[in-house]
């Protein structure tokens, strides 16, 4: 009976090894496919960050649109609104949206070509 125990403990005993192991790589593997697209979405930042030039429409973190006049290492001035004495330093981090000048004339573009087709149709 004695030999019974021992061989029903060390049956449990391997068992609940496996289960802690199975649980890590299920732990870990979580961990990896959570973190994948926060890393994603930060190299998506940074190289949004370096493309950065002056004469480029920012939208800060404070909900402020502006045109970048100058750039440092981290720091950046940008003009606010139509009085150009209103230029504000403030860090590249506080910056979430860019949008070249190029980009802004394609989408204006791309607008009338909609709006006339939409003439035509009707």
């Amino acid at each position: 009976m004695n030999n019974i125990l021992l061989s029903a403990a060390a049956q449990n005993g391997s068992a609940s090894y496996i289960m802690i192991i199975v649980w890590v790589v299920v732990i870990a593997a979580m961990m990896f496919f959570m973190g994948r697209p926060q890393k994603k979405e930060q190299a998506r930042r940074q190289a949004l960050l370096n493309a950065l030039e002056p004469g480029d429409t920012v939208l800060t973190t404070s909900g402020f649109y502006g045109v970048v006049i100058a750039i440092d290492d981290d720091t950046v001035i940008v003009e606010f609104g139509n009085n150009k004495n209103c230029r504000i330093p403030m860090q590249k981090a506080a910056i979430t949206e860019v949008e070249k000048p190029g980009d802004a004339a394609a989408a204006a573009e791309a607008d009338k070509k909609e709006e006339k087709k939409d003439k035509k149709d009707k």
